[in-house]
């Protein structure tokens, strides 16, 4: 059985850009929208990738600068300059 990991995060400009580059990098991805934030869920592994947000921005993007429109977060982080990957250790 595998669990989803998820992040949610605030529905500001930034946040729908980057939601919109976290579902085209993982097609597999479920989206629930609500008023203020945005929910993804997906099942093993969720990655960002930098090159996919800053093309949906058009600007510079530091992975760090997610923590400013994130919300939540389930699953283990494993994070390096160009990528940030959630999913659960087996």
């Amino acid at each position: 059985m595998t669990s989803n990991v998820s992040i949610t995060l605030q529905n500001t400009d930034d946040g729908r850009g980057i939601v919109a580059a976290i579902i085209a990098d993982n097609p597999e991805a479920v989206v629930s929208t609500y008023p203020a934030m945005t929910k993804i869920d997906c099942p093993s592994r969720l990655i960002m990738n930098k090159t996919s947000i800053e093309q949906q921005l058009g600007r510079e993007f530091d992975l760090h600068e997610l923590n400013l429109t994130m919300v939540s977060i389930s699953g283990n982080v494993d994070e390096d300059d160009d990528r940030l990957l959630l999913m659960w250790n087996v």
